[in-house]
């Protein structure tokens, strides 16, 4: 009678407990406050983003637009942005025009390291390079005589993103192989770097993290990001076409940032249309100047598609993690 009580207090909990939405497995899109999605930080086009605190100021990087290779703009507020620039207006001699895209910049050495996907002219495909600046408006300078990374027979790579883990101050890059661009599934990818952040680190391979499995995801995972909290690396990404409102952000988790991470958006998106923010695509995790966790993403706003006029404009929320682990936006 005892077993019967406690287990039945058990059930309670957890259905209590699912109630506010911290215990119930992924089974679709995370019902969020559509208030919190009523309208972007900036509703200008600025897809692939990546936010940057430099003393009290933030500085936003993004895929070009309007003839930029990349942008760049500046906030004291997260909600009131300088007019975008160009971080980069030359690109490396080994590289094409028009297909620059998902900067990723993190401080090191006093000066900003910017890794980006560039085309390799004479590979025909997308890689990931590397530039340096001495401000974080730039301009970024590439000196290299070649992609950093660029996993040609899985079609290319793309999609970097910087991260510096805080437990043990190793830095490391973490990106998507191109492997859609050539009928495959997709994966991410993770790779100690140098303490400059200018190379790889010397012995170090790359380590799989995720691969493209569920139906809902296709035709591709993307743009990854990494944060850590209570001993578990939380790997977000944004899944399906990028160009449609069915676009979402998923996650996987793990106890190792470089081992196997365990998808937790198996029947769709933890992330999917909400309020305005439409099709979101391109999470970003990145600490505000009060120490909370914010997550950074495109979604479009209005009209879907740049055929049809629109934009993938930029949208921050606060990251929260409930009693069991569950990530929420608000």
């Amino acid at each position: 009678m005892k077993f019967r009580i406690w287990l039945g207090g058990l059930v309670g909990l957890l259905v209590s407990l699912t109630a506010v939405g911290v215990a119930a497995p992924e089974a679709g899109a995370t019902p969020l406050a559509s208030s919190t999605f009523s309208a972007p930080v900036y509703a200008g086009d600025f897809p692939d983003p990546t936010v940057l605190l430099v003393g009290r100021a933030y500085w936003a990087y993004g895929t070009g637009s309007a003839g930029r290779n990349l942008q760049v703009m500046q906030s004291s507020t997260l909600t009131s942005w300088t007019a975008p620039t160009d971080p980069l207006p030359v690109l490396p001699a080994w590289a094409s025009v028009g297909l620059t895209w998902a900067p990723s910049v993190i401080a090191l050495d006093g000066g900003y390291v910017m890794y980006y996907a560039v085309r390799d002219t004479a590979l025909a495909q997308q890689c990931i390079s590397v530039a340096t600046s001495t401000t974080p408006a730039g301009p970024f300078v590439d000196h290299s005589a070649g992609p950093l990374i660029c996993q040609t027979a899985d079609g290319g790579s793309i999609d970097p993103n910087a991260y510096l883990d805080p437990r043990t101050g190793t830095l490391y890059l973490v990106w998507k192989s191109d492997d859609n661009s050539i009928g495959q599934n997709t994966h991410i990818w993770a790779q100690p770097l140098a303490a400059n952040g200018l190379a790889l680190a010397a012995g170090s391979t790359p380590s799989l993290l995720l691969s493209e499995s569920e139906p809902w995801q296709s035709p591709t995972i993307e743009g990854p990001t990494v944060t850590y909290h209570s001993g578990r690396y939380y790997l977000f990404y944004g899944a399906s076409s990028y160009d449609t409102a069915s676009s979402g952000i998923g996650y996987a988790t793990s106890t190792s940032l470089l081992g196997t991470y365990a998808n937790q958006s198996v029947s769709g998106s933890w992330l999917g249309t909400t309020g305005n923010a439409q099709g979101p695509q391109g999470p970003m995790i990145f600490t505000d100047a009060s120490g909370s966790t914010r997550m950074a993403f495109a979604a479009w706003y209005g009209p879907v598609g740049y055929q049809n006029g629109g934009a993938r404009s930029l949208w921050i929320a606060t990251l929260s993690f409930g009693l069991l682990g569950r990530p929420s936006l608000h």
